[in-house]
C-alpha cells in the first residue's frame, strides 16, 4: 500500500475529519485502559510518589562522577556508574573490565595477593598504577552488564530459579544450569545463602550487594559493606600512601542515605525494557524449537510478598534468561570465581538485546548490523556453538535453518528493546515514524510478523484510531493544528486528511508556501534571512505554529527550498 493510496480526497475530506474527531473520542476512553510499555531507562510504572523521588535522586547519583575527595581510587577503573552502563543510563555498555588469574593442571588461583582478580586501570597517583602481573596465565574481558529492572529480578524466588537446575544433567538434554548461592552483603552473619543473579559470573543475588561491590572495585569507594579500599597490586605501602580519604569514603547525605542506597534505588526501580510486539512472533516459536529457551527461558513472575514494593511485587517479567551458570566450552572466560568454574557463565538476560553492541561477556560479536551481531559469521549464535558448549547443539540447529526461518529468529529478537510506535528503530517516536503510520493505519489482519504490528498497541490485529490515539500519547515530532481542523497534524497525515511529501510533521498545505516569507514564489535566501532575523520571537518565520522561531521552523524552511509548490 502506498502512501498516496492513504490520502482521502478533498470532497471527502470534511466527513474524515468529523470520522477522526468522533473516532477519537470513543478511542481516548480505550486508550486510558492500554498499558503502555515503558521505554529503556524509564521508571517503573506504579511507583508511589516518594519511591519516585528516590528513584530521581537515585538516577541523578548514577549520573555524577565521584570525586577525589568524596573517595575515588587510589584505584578504579572509572569514576561513575554511567560510564560503563550508558544504553540507555544504567543499561548495556561497551566498557570492558579485566580480569587476570593464574591457572594450572585443573587449578586455578586468582592472584588476590597480586590485586586479582580483577584489574583497575586507572590511578590518582601514577604510583599506584596496577598492571596485570607477569605471574598471570590467564586474562579475560568483561563487559558492563544491564541494570535495567534489577528489582524485578532480585524479586525473582530462589526456589523458582533452582527448579529449573540441572547441575548433573540427569535428563540428559546437555543443559546442566547450576545455581551460583552466594551471600549478601546485608544479611545478618550466618544467613542461608541466595541465588546469584547478576553478573556475569552469577556472582552477586541482591541490588544492594551489586551496588557495595561495584562501588569499591570499579570506583574505588569504600562503603559500610566493603569498609575498605583495595591496595594496588596488593600492596599495603603503596595503599597507605594513595590513600587520602579515611574509610569507609560513602557516607550519608542529607536525608541519611549513602551513595549505595541511592544507586540501588535507581537500578531496583528501573522498568523492564519493552519488547515489541509483545508475543506471538514465529521467530520466538522457532527459537523455542532449537531449544534456545532451555536457557534464555522467556517468563518469571516476581514474589508476591508483602515487604516487596506494589510497583516490584507479583508482576510478571521476560527477561529471557535462567539466571544459571553453564559449560560454555570455549566460550568461556577461563576465570573461576566463587563456585563458578572457569568455562561457566550465567545466561545473560536478553531484554533490551536490540541496543547492545557489543555482545557476548567479552565483547567479541561487536559492529556492523544487528543481523551479524547476532547471525554474522563471528556473531553471538556462532560463539554459541562451538566445542564443549552446552548451547552448541542449538547454534548448529540455527545454522541449520533455511534463510527465513534465521531471518524470523532475528526479526524477533530486534523486538527484544524495541518501543512500540518505533517503527524506524532509533529509539524515539517521532515525525520519521509519521509515514509508516500512514500507511499502516486502516490495515486489518496484521500478524506479529508484519511490520504493522509495531503501531499495533492493543494486539488486535487491526490499526484503528485506538493505535493511533496511543501514538499520540507518545509521539515526540511536531506538535500543533496548523490548518485550524480541530485535529493534531500528525493525526491529519496518519489517517490522510492531509499529506506530508516532505516528511517533516507538518501538513503540505502548511508549509509549502508558508515558508515563502518573501511572497517570491521561492523560498531562497531572502525567506532564511527573514526567519533568522525573527529567531527567538513569534513573529513571521514561526512555520510550525509553536510560538517560536526555532530550528524546527529552519529544518521546515531549508525543507521546501526552491520554488513554492501549491
Amino acid at each position: 500500500m502506498s502512501k498516496e493510496s492513504r490520502v482521502l480526497p478533498s470532497a471527502c475530506r470534511s466527513t474524515a475529519v468529523l470520522f477522526v474527531v468522533s473516532s477519537t473520542v470513543l478511542a481516548s476512553s480505550v486508550v486510558a485502559d492500554i498499558a503502555m510499555q515503558p521505554k529503556s531507562g524509564d521508571p517503573l510504572p506504579g511507583l508511589s510518589a516518594s519511591q519516585l523521588e528516590r528513584f530521581n535522586i537515585g538516577k541523578e547519583r548514577f549520573g555524577i562522577p565521584v570525586s577525589v575527595e568524596e573517595g575515588l581510587g587510589p584505584i578504579f577503573n572509572k569514576a561513575g556508574c554511567f560510564s560503563c552502563h550508558t544504553v540507555p543510563l544504567g543499561g548495556w555498555g561497551s566498557i570492558t573490565v579485566t580480569r587476570f588469574g593464574f591457572a594450572d593442571k585443573g587449578t586455578f588461583d586468582p592472584l588476590a595477593d597480586l590485586g586479582g582478580s580483577l584489574l583497575q586501570v586507572a590511578a590518582n597517583s601514577e604510583d599506584c598504577q596496577e598492571f596485570v602481573p607477569p605471574e598471570a596465565n590467564v586474562t579475560a574481558l568483561r563487559v558492563t552488564n544491564s541494570s535495567l529492572a534489577f528489582g524485578m529480578i532480585e524479586a525473582i524466588d530462589d526456589a523458582d530459579i533452582l527448579a529449573n537446575a540441572d547441575p548433573d544433567d540427569n535428563n540428559a538434554d546437555g543443559i546442566s544450569g547450576k545455581a551460583h548461592m552466594v551471600e549478601a552483603f546485608e544479611d545478618p552473619q550466618g544467613s542461608p545463602l541466595h541465588v546469584g543473579r547478576f553478573g556475569w559470573k552469577a556472582q552477586v543475588a541482591t541490588v544492594l550487594t551489586f551496588s557495595s561491590d561495584a562501588s569499591q572495585n570499579e570506583m574505588g569507594l569504600s562503603n559500610r559493606f566493603l569498609p575498605f579500599d583495595n591496595a594496588p597490586n596488593g600492596d599495603l605501602d603503596k595503599l597507605a600512601a594513595c590513600d587520602t580519604v579515611a574509610d569507609p569514603e560513602d557516607g550519608p547525605d542529607a536525608q541519611g542515605y549513602d551513595f549505595i542506597d541511592r544507586v540501588t534505588d535507581f537500578q531496583r526501580y528501573l522498568a523492564p525494557p519493552p519488547q515489541t510486539p509483545k508475543s506471538g512472533m514465529t521467530g520466538e516459536a522457532i527459537f523455542n524449537s532449537i531449544g534456545c529457551n532451555q536457557c534464555h527461558i522467556a517468563q518469571w513472575t516476581t514474589r508476591n510478598d508483602q515487604s516487596i514494593e506494589d510497583a516490584i511485587r507479583g508482576k510478571t517479567i521476560k527477561p529471557y534468561s535462567d539466571f544459571l551458570l553453564h559449560d560454555m566450552g570455549l566460550l568461556g572466560d577461563g576465570i573461576v570465581q566463587g563456585d563458578a568454574g572457569e568455562l561457566e557463565m550465567r545466561t545473560p538476560t536478553l531484554w533490551n538485546l536490540r541496543t547492545r553492541d557489543p555482545m557476548l561477556h567479552d565483547g567479541r560479536a561487536a559492529g556492523g548490523t544487528f543481523y551479524d551481531r547476532i547471525a554474522g559469521p563471528a556473531g553471538a549464535i556462532f560463539w554459541h556453538a562451538v566445542v564443549g558448549s552446552e548451547a552448541e547443539t542449538s547454534g548448529v540447529a540455527f545454522f541449520n535453518l533455511t534463510t527465513e526461518e534465521q531471518d524470523a529468529v532475528v526479526a524477533f529478537l530486534d523486538s527484544l528493546g524495541r518501543r512500540e510506535f518505533d517503527f524506524d528503530g532509533d529509539d524515539k517516536v517521532n515525525e520519521f515514524d509519521l509515514p509508516y503510520m500512514a500507511l499502516c493505519f486502516g490495515a486489518s489482519g496484521v500478524s506479529p510478523d508484519d511490520v504493522c504490528a509495531i503501531g499495533d498497541v492493543d494486539q488486535d490485529g487491526e490499526i484503528t484510531m485506538t493505535d493511533v490515539d496511543a501514538f499520540m500519547t507518545v509521539y515526540a515530532g511536531p506538535l500543533g493544528d496548523c490548518n485550524d481542523n480541530g485535529i493534531e497534524d500528525a493525526v491529519d497525515i496518519i489517517v490522510g486528511t492531509s499529506t506530508d511529501e516532505d516528511g517533516n510533521g507538518i501538513p503540505d498545505e502548511c508549509v509549502l508556501c508558508a515558508a515563502d516569507l518573501s511572497g517570491d514564489g521561492m523560498v531562497d535566501g531572502a525567506d532564511l534571512g527573514q526567519l533568522l532575523a525573527a529567531w527567538g520571537t513569534s513573529g513571521p518565520g514561526d512555520l510550525d505554529g509553536n510560538g517560536d522561531v526555532d530550528g524546527a521552523d529552519l529544518g521546515i524552511l531549508l525543507g521546501a527550498w526552491g520554488p513554492c509548490r501549491q
